[in-house]
């Protein structure tokens, strides 16, 4: 079991060079996600009451592990992170619960990997803020209730249908997190190239927009990875010219998109015509893994209409043969005539 505890101090008194926003007002993008929220906690407040449960899911590297964080910090709470995957028993979880304080915001990640026992656990617990504890064996049985301060529980979750119907509709606030456009990231990078005091030509920011796959997350990662391009190649001057040529480096094209997208595509059009074809024939002919598929690079590619999910499997839009240049029209061809 790995968990850990993260006061509103310690998260002020993190090093400067942290990325992560405190707060609702410096966290960029989600526009009516936060106005909401910020009609939640204000209420939650008036009230002397915590914010009700949350749920936040979405594509990796959006944000919702940063979302968690801000509420604690707008709460005024502590907040406890923990993982699905990382509370193997009940009696992990149980632990957990029976040391929070009041007000305290639990925060777990990958929810929907809890195992069914233990997610049982949570029911009570979120309902009536308690939790039945049973002890001996056999005839000696006995169930113990304990009662737990009130607390907020976020979930976090990359695969909201995994989750159960009865798990997910003791969520009070369910919030899905969309991709940025290219201006949100362009405002991430010029704050990330403020965090880091590493200045960046305007120029250059809209290129790493452009290609960070409408991902904070990613776009953290690039301008990193640019900047040290920079450092050694361009005497630490990020302009257009160094940050394309860094990314063309990385082999991100001009979409964002990296050798794993372009296997994925390719892998459909030259070995399956183009489907459709199942995910797992795909990750087979590529050699990944079909989770990694769905849940990191079939988002974006849907989200820019490069595939299309249909119910006998993927199919590669004629956009996504426009983007590689390669004929639309020859696989069309092959598919009607058998040749």
């Amino acid at each position: 079991m790995s968990e850990r505890i993260v006061s509103q101090e310690l998260m002020k008194s993190e090093d400067e060079s942290s990325l992560r926003p405190a707060s609702l007002d410096e966290y960029v993008g989600q526009q009516g996600l936060k106005d909401n929220f910020r009609i939640f906690i204000q209420a939650a407040k008036s009230r002397s009451e915590t914010l009700d449960h949350v749920l936040l899911y979405g594509p990796p590297g959006l944000g919702k592990t940063t979302l968690a964080y801000i509420l604690a910090n707008e709460m005024g709470s502590q907040i406890r992170v923990t993982s699905g995957p990382s509370i193997e028993r009940t009696g992990d979880l149980a632990a957990i619960l029976s040391s929070l304080e009041a007000g305290d915001l639990l925060f777990i990640d990958e929810i929907h990997r809890l195992p069914k026992a233990v997610e049982e656990v949570l029911y009570p617990a979120m309902e009536d803020f308690c939790i039945d504890i049973v002890m001996g064996a056999q005839a000696s049985v006995r169930s113990i209730r304990i009662d737990l301060p009130p607390f907020t529980l976020v979930g976090a979750t990359t695969r909201a249908g995994d989750l159960t119907s009865p798990l997910r509709d003791r969520f009070g606030i369910v919030n899905k997190l969309e991709y940025y456009s290219q201006d949100e990231l362009a405002q991430i990078i010029r704050r990330t190239s403020r965090v880091l005091d590493s200045p960046i030509e305007e120029e250059a920011v809209q290129e790493l927009a452009k290609r960070s796959r409408g991902t904070p997350r990613i776009a953290n990662r690039l301008f990193r990875r640019v900047r040290d391009f920079a450092q050694v190649l361009n005497d630490g001057q990020i302009d257009q010219k160094i940050a394309g040529e860094a990314l063309d480096r990385l082999h991100i094209d001009a979409l964002g998109l990296d050798d794993v997208d372009l296997r994925y595509l390719k892998g459909i059009i030259e070995r399956f015509k183009g489907g459709p074809v199942g995910l797992e024939a795909i990750a087979s002919s590529i050699s990944e893994e079909p989770m990694t598929l769905e849940d990191v690079y079939e988002p974006y590619l849907l989200q820019i209409g490069f595939i299309n999910r249909t119910p006998r499997g993927r199919v590669v839009t004629p956009k996504a043969y426009e983007h590689l240049k390669i004929s639309y029209m020859n696989d069309l061809f092959t598919q009607d005539t058998g040749i």
